[in-house]
């Protein structure tokens, strides 16, 4: 696993001029966040408890080979039924008994397919587990799951708000187009890390995470949701040059299988 303690990218006077700062300071507090490609992350709070966000692993180019198994969860939160964020649920839960979030559709579509620990919640409530708090969000996309030529409808698609034992708060936006309400999210919950698509397409491309950037108001932002297929054509360069307009938040550039604590 490879691990930095705050790995910065900033860009230059021209795109090609990209270099990397190091900060003394510690962004998790203890806690420790792993990008695994696309939209999936891992979690270990101060505490020890694991959390796989959107855990699209064993299908996903752009997780490493190591890092494709899992040996231990706590908790699955899953922003929507589509493949490349249900991805490894399913597997997952039934090997470690992990409880699994995620809205009441798609927590119904999860048992049928013979996950236990399933929690239905909805947007704006908020569940707790092994001191976590759990806020479910909104998100503008679709969601659904993909059964041969059938088409199962999953619920609405979510963010989450992951408040941390110790206070440390991540925003995982899921697959989103740009919303007003971001605003808001950043007022009530102050997010101290925000994960932000950027790939465009089927998402926010990098001008409009930007502006997400800017109503969120986070410290720190991890871009995501970018390069896995052709079709995302939004870049880390642009985004970084874009980001210069947000000059109070750090952009994380993270390569899959690198840690921040």
């Amino acid at each position: 696993m490879k691990k930095m303690t705050l790995m910065v990218w900033v860009v230059g006077v021209s795109l090609l001029m990209i270099s990397t700062l190091i900060f003394a300071e510690e962004i998790g507090k203890g806690a420790k966040i792993t990008y695994l490609g696309h939209s999936a992350f891992r979690v270990i709070s101060p505490k020890g408890v694991i959390l796989y966000i959107d855990p699209f692993l064993s299908g996903n180019p752009k997780t490493p080979p190591d890092m494709k198994t899992v040996e231990r969860a706590d908790l699955i939160l899953v922003t929507h039924g589509h493949g490349d964020h249900l991805g490894d649920t399913v597997s997952i839960a039934e090997k470690t008994n992990a409880k699994v979030v995620g809205i009441p559709e798609l927590g119904r579509y999860l048992a049928k397919k013979g996950v236990k620990n399933v929690i239905g919640m909805n947007k704006g409530g908020t569940y707790t587990s092994h001191g976590i708090a759990i806020t479910m969000v909104h998100a503008t996309h679709s969601s659904s799951s993909t059964e041969g030529d059938q088409i199962i409808y999953t619920g609405d698609p979510a963010g989450f708000v992951i408040r941390l034992e110790n206070g440390f708060t991540i925003y995982h936006a899921g697959d989103t187009g740009l919303f007003g309400d971001m605003k808001l999210i950043g007022e009530l919950y102050r997010p101290e890390l925000s994960l932000l698509p950027i790939g465009s397409h089927y998402t926010m491309d990098p001008k409009e995470a930007t502006s997400a950037a800017k109503l969120l108001g986070s410290k720190y932002v991890i871009p995501m949701h970018y390069g896995t297929f052709p079709v995302l054509t939004g870049t880390v360069e642009e985004f970084l040059k874009l980001m210069k307009e947000v000059p109070q938040a750090k952009v994380l550039v993270l390569k899959p299988g690198e840690t921040i604590q």
